[in-house]
């Protein structure tokens, strides 16, 4: 996917949504240098965030183990479980899952790549970006994510789970924001 005239790749991938949440940092780097390293920071793991999906696949797991059936795999959740939807070089990536968000395993349908993303219908769907921007002192970078609910069955199904794992999401957003910019800090 590419750039049409200044617009967000994400407003081109999920222009229509229900819910969002957006934060951003200041860092002392060009665009193009933090781009360069957001991918490779979503692949590290973090202690805390580590627990809080524990947390969150706890019930799955316990009712696993005792011999219910559950979709959960064997690894956690992470973002290795979202797909690449595209990018704008040295601006901006873009992310995207889908499935019931809100059930224990997560009811994730697999998207090979932004096509299938986007023709996916019927299933609520997740987009997540990382966007940098010059500023007179380096840059800042933001990300934003956004569910679309295609029904009102799932918006009402997801939208008690959005509440209780937002504040949760934030901070698992904030701190990515952190770790890329250590990251691009010390090099």
């Amino acid at each position: 996917m590419s750039e049409r005239s200044g617009v967000q790749l994400i407003e081109q991938v999920l222009p229509t949504y229900q819910f969002s949440e957006r934060h951003s940092l200041s860092i002392r780097a060009e665009p193009g240098r933090i781009m360069e390293r957001v991918e490779s920071v979503l692949q590290q793991t973090d202690p805390l965030v580590n627990r809080v999906i524990a947390l969150r696949e706890a019930p799955a797991r316990i009712w696993h183990r005792l011999g219910g059936r559950s979709q959960l795999p064997s690894r956690p959740f992470g973002f290795g479980d979202f797909t690449r939807l595209g990018s704008i070089d040295k601006q901006e990536l873009v992310f995207g899952l889908a499935g019931r968000f809100w059930q224990a395993d997560y009811g994730l349908h697999s998207v090979a790549d932004a096509q299938a993303f986007a023709s996916l219908q019927g299933v609520p769907k997740l987009v997540m970006n990382f966007h940098a921007v010059a500023t007179g002192s380096g840059s800042q970078l933001s990300t934003c994510t956004r569910v679309y609910c295609p029904d009102p069955s799932s918006l009402y199904r997801f939208m008690p789970y959005w509440y209780l794992i937002r504040p949760v999401s934030g901070l698992i957003r904030r701190r990515l924001l952190r770790q890329i910019a250590s990251v691009v800090e010390q090099h």
